[in-house]
């Protein structure tokens, strides 16, 4: 018998279908249920790869994570990697198929459709229950044409739907009734219930609104879940700054760039206790220096010449020269560590306008764009401040780099050098996503700033804490028996 199918679909993004999904995932897997994750269409420059090569988004990870299965790109099997404001990469079960603007896309989406249903078909009959996500809102007018992210995936999979809206926004009866209200009388159907998320206060006070929504929609309020406070799971794109650390012994700043990418990097770095790590936005410094800091990140970029050009145009590559007159260090990665070179060759326009690009000068290396995409999951170790460590981490790149002088390695994968240290000891970089998720490499970071902290957990513990305690929260607060019975009748009436 094929998976029981349910999908989780949100007035708005960031409304919660991420954590929702998780959530089921680990409290099916709890139950001893074998789960899997999808999300049919996914846009976003988080991503993670597979065991065999393959590249998916980085909140599929996640709720694997949660389901206590392997990556697999059947688990997101579209992903769109915006390189501009009109064109993204697109990414076909894990692998790169070429870059359309939104018209190329809207035409191609009955072919992707395909590869979609594939991989749910396939799903269906490894597992014994599917969660999938949808995308944004399913209320979208201009976009419910071929749909195949929310509503038309659902009716193509015949399965039921619950709504979730974030309360915290505001005006979440509206969200609910609106969005309702603008899907065809069958997609209606689909909707079992509503999910409320991150309320906060008396939910007595709540109660007259929830019994009024469940009168006008005939349709049951499955549950009101708390906001919680302090839960660290990888955002799919949205980059949140922390307040400042008080009692911070390392500060750290990451300039935000219009195609940053993997910002995900910095997740185990943020939640150290001792470690103060701002994202820092143009608007935020403009006409005036970056903010002191120990040290300086350049991240990850799906658009690399754009986004260099955009540091230049900041002033910024000036003042990270000023940063390292006065003895900070800079550190690259991926994207970033080809930007601290010489120069960026894109002959083939696969980032955008085809050229070459005059780099940060910083380090002795220039990056030509290769069509082919590097993806693989990495085991190294690594070489910072002197201290030989194993780490683990991801590649995910269509650089390929020159060494153009004789420098010490950042780290050693399988006896091979990758990425450089100057010989001043200020500067380095690399092209391995995931670096900081293990503790070594936070504690190597450290001594390679010249400052001692306490010691650091891996993002993967910090990650599985934060699974557990949603799911908990989840198991408390949805009506899990509604759910699960709606889910079973839906089932008996559609076969």
């Amino acid at each position: 018998m094929p998976a029981k199918t349910l999908m989780v679909q949100g007035t708005t993004s960031d409304a919660g279908k991420t954590t929702l999904v998780a959530a089921l995932c680990r409290i099916y897997a709890r139950q001893g249920l074998h789960v899997a994750p999808f999300k049919p269409q996914n846009m976003a420059l988080n991503s993670a790869v597979t065991p065999d090569g393959g590249e998916i988004g980085r909140a599929q990870a996640v709720q694997a994570h949660a389901a206590n299965v392997p990556l697999s790109v059947d688990f997101n099997p579209i992903l769109l990697k915006p390189q501009s404001d009109k064109n993204a990469q697109v990414i076909i079960h894990g692998q790169v198929f070429e870059s359309m603007n939104a018209d190329q896309y809207h035409d191609y989406k009955k072919i992707a459709f395909n590869a979609v249903m594939d991989s749910h078909t396939r799903l269906e009959k490894k597992y014994t229950r599917i969660v999938v996500e949808g995308a944004g809102s399913p209320a979208e007018i201009n976009l419910r044409e071929g749909d195949i992210a929310n509503m038309g995936f659902a009716e193509a999979a015949d399965c039921p739907v619950i709504l979730i809206a974030d309360i915290d926004k505001g005006g979440v009866f509206a969200h609910l009734v609106g969005t309702l209200a603008l899907l065809s009388e069958s997609e209606q159907q689909r909707v079992i219930g509503f999910v409320i998320n991150r309320f906060r206060g008396d939910l007595s006070l709540l109660e007259p609104g929830l019994q009024w929504l469940e009168n006008y929609t005939n349709k049951p309020v499955l549950g009101v879940l708390p906001y919680i406070h302090g839960l660290h799971i990888a955002a799919e794109d949205a980059v949140d700054n922390v307040q400042n650390i008080a009692n911070s012994q390392l500060k750290v700043i990451v300039p935000v760039t219009p195609r940053m990418s993997n910002h995900n990097d910095f997740d185990a770095l943020r939640v150290h206790p001792e470690i103060d790590l701002t994202f820092v936005y143009a608007s935020e410094v403009k006409n005036s220096p970056l903010p002191a800091a120990d040290l300086i990140i350049l991240a990850g970029s799906k658009n690399t010449r754009e986004d260099l050009a955009f540091i230049k145009a900041q002033g910024w590559d000036q003042q990270i020269n000023t940063h390292l007159r006065y003895g900070g260090k800079v550190f690259g990665i991926c994207g970033g560590f080809q930007m601290l070179g010489q120069h960026i060759n894109d002959p083939l326009g696969l980032e955008g306008k085809a050229g070459i690009s005059e780099g940060l000068g910083l380090l002795p290396i220039t990056t030509i764009l290769q069509p082919r995409k590097t993806l693989a999951n990495r085991e190294a170790i690594l070489h910072l401040a002197g201290i030989n460590k194993t780490i683990k981490g991801y590649e995910i790149h269509l650089g390929e780099t020159t060494y153009l002088a004789d420098l010490p390695p950042l780290m050693t994968i399988e006896g091979n050098a990758q990425g450089v240290i100057s010989d001043d000891q200020q500067i380095a970089g690399g092209y391995l996503h995931g670096i900081w998720d293990s503790k070594n490499a936070i504690e190597q970071l450290a001594s390679w700033c010249q400052v001692t902290i306490s010691a650091a957990t891996s993002l993967e513990d910090i990650q599985e804490h934060a699974i557990e305690r949603l799911a908990d929260t989840c198991e408390q607060y949805l009506a899990l028996d509604k759910i699960e019975n709606a889910l079973t009748h839906w089932r008996q009436h559609h076969e």
